[in-house]
Order: C-alpha cells, then structure tokens, then sequence
C-alpha cells in the first residue's frame, strides 16, 4: 500500500471527532474566502454547550451562513473576527456577532508567524494527489503561515476544490504537516456573479483602457468597474498582457480565452498568471484546476510591493467608495461602519508606484444615488466623519471619474483639491 494512503487513513477521522481537541479559550483558525471548512464549522457548532470563550478567525464569508453563529446568536461562546467583510460579515458586525481584523494585506502571513497564536486550524484543502499533498485550493492568503504556527492543524478535505499550482511549497500542504483529515460531502463553492456595467463604468473603463500599453502586467481589484475595464480590455487591440493580482476572477478568464493573456513580457514570474486567491464563476475555478499557466503564491508574496515593483509597466486598478481634497481615499467605510476591508489596494499603490512604467488608478463614479433618490458626491471637501482612511493622501497617484483622469503625485494641498475637483 502507497505509503501516503496508509497514513492518509490513519488519520481519517469524522468532523465531530476531530474538533473534539478544541477546548474552551481555544483560537480557531478558518482560513479565508472560498476556503471555508463547512463539515467542521458544523461539527463545532454543536459543541456550543460544552465550550465557552472561543475566538475564531477567518474572513470573506462567501456562503452567507456560519453554524457557529447561527448556534450562538448572542455570541455568548463564539466570537468571529474577520480579515475582510461581504455582506453577510456586515449584518453580523451591525449585531455585535463579528469584529473587523485591520490589515495591511501582504502582513497578514507575518502577523502569523510573529504575533498571532492558533491553537487549532481548520484548512480546507483539494484531494490530496499521489505524492502525499493537498493543493491549498482558491485561497492561498496566509494559509501556510496558519498552518505553520497552529499547535493542532485539521485538513479538510473538499472534493469541489481545485488542486492550483504554484511554486511548490508554499501552494500545497503535505500529509505529514496534518495531525488529522476529515472529508465528506460539500456543497458547490460559491460563485460571485460580475455586476452589470453602467454607462458610467463604461466611460471610466474606456479612459484607462487607452493608457494601457501592449505587454502591460494587470492587477484588477474586487468590484464591478475593475471587471468591466477587464471586460473592456478583452475586447480592445491591445496585446500580450500579464497578470499579477491578489484576486484572479472572470475578466482574467475572458482575456485568456480572447487571446490577450499571454504573460510574454513580464519582467518577473514570466508565462505566469500570477494570483493569491481566486472568485468568480465556476468556469474560472475549473480554468485554475492544474493549469500550469496560472500561479498561486502567498500574499506576502502576491502583495509584496517591493516583488510589485519589479513587474515592469504593471497597471493596478482599484476601487472606492470617496475621495477628499486632500487626496485621501475611503475604500471601506460608511463613516465608522465597516463595509468591506484594506484588502490590498495599499499593497498595489505602493508597489505600482516604484515600478518602471508602471501606475496605480483609484476609480469611482462621481456621485452615487442612496434608496431614497438623493444623489450624493463621493467627492468631498473632508472624509465623512469616522471614514476609514485605505489610501493615505501621500501615496495616491491617479484618481479617475467620468469626468477624466488627474495624477496626485506631487501636488501641493492646493494643486490637488482644484485636480481633484476638475473630474
């Protein structure tokens, strides 16, 4: 018998016998993302009566539930700190069930391995393939750090789960790093749908798209107008275009199946998609499976700006939600309340910045309609009060509405509040 598959079974176990090793004052680990380790979630949950003071971490809540809470509505045992928030995050945060985790992306493996305790992680991984390893799957993130500092680590097995390439070790997780494995019946991953475009998303998408040179490195963030400027792309003239980005979704699929995707200038990483976690359809998820045009790596490499700078005529474009005269960008808060999270847009300004030929654009619309029909700026004289700065105003560089594009880099106060005005 395959040396592997023995102690593959010698370390099978149920969910419910596994997170028997939990105990009360525990941290637990749930990864992140797609990566969400819905058996054990389960099997925690009923323990809620057995335990108490229980921290878990995790983030990017994709499949709008989590069974610990719904066992624990007053969060009297269970207590949910997140790296990045969707929507469901959102309702838990208004009722006092999830806390938000600050962040400068790239760290968060460093946060691990320097700062942070695991007692247990949960690790959803991909089937595990003849040499004795686990892909991490669609979410790289911090996982090999997790892995690395937990004192007790489960691997769950999801048979939906791609098995992504990398570099090696730092994509994939050996039998041996597992004290125990747990497998069963999973439900399809989630998909995250691309919002239809508007006419003014088309008008910012076309305004960047001309600058964009042939050979250019891609970073597109999370959000409907970086999708249409991939959508845009695909469809323009321009060739041999690269990807480096935290986050591979559909536009990078649609460039690849138009001809535009090749990675045949890229300074580093050459031939290489290269991405840290993946979301979107379950085209682009079965696209990623073995495909060994399409890199995943950690985000403390991803996200490095310093690796970022390297990748010559890299084009980073982000998202936001305000901006103020003074160039500081809100891209996660409503005022104090927590929307979404830092995310890596930071990461990408800075590394896009020192990067030769290489530029950052922050997009937004100029205004936006709330339910009632009152149209209100997201251009303002100062940041709504409590609003999250992401960007501080020394590292934003272009900033692009509608109505054109301004470059902030080296402006005085006063220079870039009449810029910043013109669009």
């Amino acid at each position: 018998m395959n040396t592997f598959v023995s102690e593959y079974k010698s370390k099978l176990k149920t969910a419910d016998e596994a997170v028997r090793v939990v105990k009360s004052g525990d941290i637990v680990d749930y990864s992140f993302c797609l990566n969400f380790p819905y058996l054990l979630d389960e099997a925690l949950a009923k323990r809620k009566d057995e335990l108490s003071n229980i921290l878990v971490r995790g983030g990017m809540l994709l499949q709008g539930y989590i069974k610990i809470i719904d066992a624990d509505p007053k969060g009297e045992v269970f207590s949910f700190n997140s790296w990045h928030f969707t929507g469901y995050e959102r309702k838990l945060y208004s009722k006092g069930l999830c806390s938000y985790i600050p962040m400068t992306y790239h760290n968060v493996p460093s946060y691990y391995r320097r700062y942070l305790d695991v007692d247990v992680a949960f690790l959803p991984v991909s089937p595990m393939n003849n040499k004795g390893y686990f892909s991490v799957g669609l979410t790289n993130s911090a996982t090999r750090a997790i892995c690395e500092k937990a004192k007790y680590v489960i691997l769950e097995v999801n048979e939906k789960m791609p098995f992504v390439l990398g570099d090696g070790a730092r994509n994939v997780i050996h039998i041996s790093e597992a004290d125990c494995i747990v497998e069963g019946p999973h439900p399809e991953l989630p998909e995250v749908p691309v919002p239809p475009a508007t006419e003014t998303d088309a008008i910012i998408a076309d305004s960047i798209v001309e600058r964009i040179p042939d050979g250019a490195t891609i970073q597109l963030g999370i959000g409907g107008m970086p999708n249409v400027i991939g959508d845009h792309l695909a469809e323009s003239d321009i060739k041999d275009l690269g990807c480096h980005t935290e986050m591979i979704a559909d536009p990078y699929l649609k460039l690849w199946q138009h001809g535009k995707l090749t990675n045949k200038r890229k300074t580093t990483h050459k031939g290489l998609s290269v991405w840290n976690l993946a979301l979107g359809s379950h085209e682009l998820y079965e696209w990623l499976d073995m495909n060994k045009e399409a890199a995943s790596y950690p985000v403390d490499h991803v996200n490095d700006p310093g690796i970022i700078a390297e990748t010559e005529n890299l084009i980073s474009i982000n998202n936001a939600m305000q901006i103020d005269l003074f160039g500081q960008i809100n891209a996660e808060s409503n005022g104090p309340v927590n929307i979404s999270g830092t995310g890596g847009q930071l990461d990408f300004l800075m590394g896009a910045y020192a990067g030769k030929g290489s530029a950052s654009y922050i997009c937004m619309s100029s205004t936006f309609t709330s339910k009632d029909g009152t149209v209100h700026s997201r251009i303002l004289p100062t940041l709504s009060p409590g609003s999250i700065i992401t960007d501080p105003r020394s590292l934003v560089q272009n900033v692009c509405t509608e109505y054109g594009i301004v470059n902030l880099s080296g402006l005085s106060t006063w220079q870039r509040a009449e810029a910043i005005i013109s669009i």
